[in-house]
């Protein structure tokens, strides 16, 4: 399946504000239902094996409401893992009064050198080009301490057809165009690999592993926090 990278609806600043806010709630209910949540979760927790680490703070980018970091935050709590959330999104409108919370742009992310352990993205990656994708991921790279977290769909023929049978729960128009357009404009691992493993330092790595229903998780390593971690298998053929 050819990637096609159309334009979504809740990209644009003329998205009536009634509805993305309908839309963005239809974000949330796929994200708790169809596996958005557990893979901010399992890639947390790896991170935390990994490191040996029970406290991260956590740059949520493209944020939305913040819910997936949220509803993560709440369930590794059973686990003594505890998070310190910051959103951040393009548009106020996008976020939650209340939270802490920051308008910026996830190319340019107003933060200093190292300034969060994790920095984390969900349903974000699919909507840059390759060139904007390798952009976030430094510009990532360089806030974090620890890790880069992507969060993301993988394009697939099936998916797309789950997608139009998921017409039925969703409550506007805008979810259903942007669903099709998510999955076609996609990427699978490979292409993720072969984008990022470039612009990679030497002591940056990549995983990747498979989750439910077509999502993929990332994490990109920075400095030695990650050194051996999934190098024992070919991390795009994993699952989670």
């Amino acid at each position: 399946m050819r990637r096609v990278d159309t334009p979504e609806i809740l990209d644009s600043d003329d998205c009536p504000p009634a509805e993305a806010a309908v839309s963005l709630r239809d974000l949330g209910r796929i994200n708790r239902w169809f596996g958005g949540v557990s893979t901010t979760q399992s890639m947390i927790e790896r991170v935390s094996r990994q490191t040996g680490r029970k406290h991260f703070s956590l740059l949520e980018v493209a944020s939305g409401p913040g819910e997936v970091p949220q509803i993560v935050a709440q369930k590794l709590q059973r686990q003594g893992i505890t998070l310190e959330i910051t959103l951040l999104d393009r548009l106020r409108s996008h976020l939650v009064e209340g939270s802490c919370a920051v308008v910026g742009d996830a190319l340019a992310l107003p933060f200093s050198d190292n300034a969060f352990d994790l920095i984390g993205c969900s349903l974000f990656a699919h909507h840059l080009d390759p060139d904007k994708l390798r952009h976030f991921v430094r510009e990532a790279l360089r806030v974090s301490r620890c890790a880069v977290l992507i969060n993301d769909l993988v394009r697939h023929p099936l998916h797309l057809a789950l997608v139009y049978v998921g017409f039925l729960f969703m409550r506007t128009r805008v979810s259903r165009v942007d669903g099709v357009a998510s999955v076609r404009r996609a990427y699978v691992p490979r292409e993720i690999r072969e984008m990022l493993a470039p612009v990679l330092a030497p002591n940056e790595h990549l995983e990747i592993t498979r989750h439910y229903l077509f999502r993929m998780g990332v994490i990109i390593w920075k400095r030695n926090d990650g050194d051996g971690a999934g190098r024992n298998q070919d991390p795009s053929l994993r699952s989670g």
